[in-house]
């Protein structure tokens, strides 16, 4: 018998109404990993798109969900508003929690840039059940008191030549509580636009992902 192909499918998020795109693998999930996106993109990222296809190849479900409105992305204060898109995330993770195809799996998250801060405020939350995180080119530091109450195993990935990001992560990684590293990709720059640089992400972050496996 031939190998299920993976399958998406449009959802829309409620009660906020925000779209999004639910891929699941061929085989049983082993998890859930909800995307949260950066300042400028939207559930269309290219780079999270290419990661979300690599991760249900490795058993996984995805979600990518625009955490903000047309309109109120149209409002720059809005993509900068850490709190705002964490609240936007919490409630995803609660609407996959009561959805017919995902409601028996463990939620992952996987932040990119601002998102990555949205992702950390998020898992701080009490109560947050969140199995993993990963963080790629993450801004960690406007995440600012939260890191230290983030229990889920964190990995921070940065591009070895984005020097002012790395600097924050750094940080960051200091101020962990939880289990936590940082992992560079030499030669790699803010978007990982380099030859091997995404192949790379993808790599640490299925790994990490693989690693925490939770039975929700």
């Amino acid at each position: 018998m031939a190998a299920q192909k993976d399958r998406e499918q449009s959802v829309v998020v409620t009660p906020l109404g925000l779209e999004g795109s639910l891929g699941l693998p061929g085989a049983t999930p082993k998890g859930l990993v909800i995307f949260a996106h950066g300042s400028g993109s939207s559930r269309f990222s290219p780079r999270n798109t290419y990661v979300a296809q690599a991760l249900r190849q490795a058993g996984f479900a995805t979600l990518l969900f625009d955490l903000l409105t047309d309109v109120e992305a149209a409002d720059r204060a809005n993509v900068f508003d850490i709190p705002l898109l964490a609240e936007r995330l919490a409630a995803a993770t609660q609407w996959a929690r009561k959805f017919e195809s995902t409601h028996r799996l463990a939620p992952h998250y996987f932040g990119a840039s601002t998102g990555a801060a949205a992702a950390l405020v998020a898992a701080a939350q009490p109560g947050s059940e969140v199995a993993a995180i990963d963080s790629r080119g993450g801004r960690p530091d406007l995440a600012a008191k939260a890191l230290v109450q983030v229990s889920a195993p964190t990995l921070l990935i940065v591009g070895g030549s984005d020097t002012d990001v790395l600097a924050l992560n750094r940080s960051a990684l200091r101020q962990l509580r939880c289990e936590a590293k940082l992992e560079i990709v030499p030669g790699a720059t803010h978007l990982f636009e380099e030859p091997g640089a995404l192949e790379s992400v993808v790599r640490l972050a299925r790994g990490w992902f693989l690693d925490h496996v939770v039975v929700a």
